[in-house]
């Protein structure tokens, strides 16, 4: 008769998010990319979307006794080793979430989802002073991309000095690390990132894609920093994983409906 030993459970990884029907972003690309990188995902829903890769034709908030019972189900029995946030919808959400959050000692990555890759907005527009108030305060890393840093901040980057003011204006609100993402800016052939404290900075450059195809770049992005976190890594060897992740599963996009298909987050398992 065979007999199982027990294994360890690999690092745990909470996402509080939105889900996206069409699993290209959203808790479902949060899932996949905690997967691929070696940890145990669990999901607090706060949102459902009907969402497909032409855009977000409708978007529903869960009530916030729902996703703090979420929370509170997953952290007080399984633990978590890291946490990361995505789309939150509302005032509400933000601040319920930002107070669960605020008794984490782990680290917590918030990606301040603003829009969606198609220009839907994904917050509603009186959230943002929470987001700035409440959620970023308790953020080891927040994740922002330029237009969400022209939304919360005012300030707009247009080349890639502009990303040390970028980064400025988002410590300003109280995360301990900031990594903005440059990809949105449209010279060079190189995706340009900037990681920073306020004291280190360290550059991430990988090449530039020619592929329309990278619908969920960034809730993967900040799903694999979660990961790399989660593994004990310290922030910018996880930020430098994270981003040669990312770059691995944008170059493998793949087409998906009849708009933007999402990046690949199983890549690795199809290049050995």
């Amino acid at each position: 008769m065979e007999t199982t030993t027990a294994h360890s459970a690999p690092p745990r990884v909470l996402t509080i998010a939105g889900s996206d029907s069409g699993g290209g972003a959203g808790i479902q690309a949060d899932l996949k990319t905690m997967l691929a990188l070696g940890t145990h995902g669990m999901s607090v829903v706060a949102a459902v979307t009907a969402q497909n890769s032409l855009g977000v034709q409708g978007y529903w908030e869960l009530p916030a006794e729902a996703v703090r019972a979420q929370f509170r189900s997953v952290v007080d029995d399984i633990g978590i080793q890291a946490a990361k946030t995505g789309m939150l919808a509302s005032a509400e959400l933000v601040e319920t979430v930002a107070g669960l959050l605020a008794g984490v000692r782990e680290p917590v990555v918030v990606d301040p989802v603003g829009v969606s890759k198609h220009g839907d907005s994904l917050l509603a527009q009186e959230a943002l002073d929470s987001v700035r108030t409440k959620l970023l305060p308790t953020a080891t890393v927040a994740t922002p991309n330029l237009d969400e840093v022209a939304q919360l901040t005012g300030v707009r980057v247009t080349d890639e000095s502009g990303l040390r003011e970028g980064a400025a204006a988002v410590l300003s609100y109280g995360p301990r690390w900031a990594l903005i993402k440059g990809g949105h800016l449209s010279a060079g052939d190189e995706a340009v990132d900037l990681l920073t404290d306020g004291d280190e900075e360290h550059w991430l450059r990988a090449p530039r894609y020619d592929n329309r195809h990278t619908h969920g770049t960034g809730c993967t992005l900040a799903s694999a920093l979660a990961a790399q976190l989660a593994r004990g890594m310290p922030v910018p060897e996880a930020a430098r994983a994270a981003k040669e992740y990312v770059t691995g599963a944008v170059a493998a996009g793949f087409p998906l409906g009849a708009g933007l298909g999402p990046v690949d987050h199983g890549w690795r398992l199809r290049t050995g």
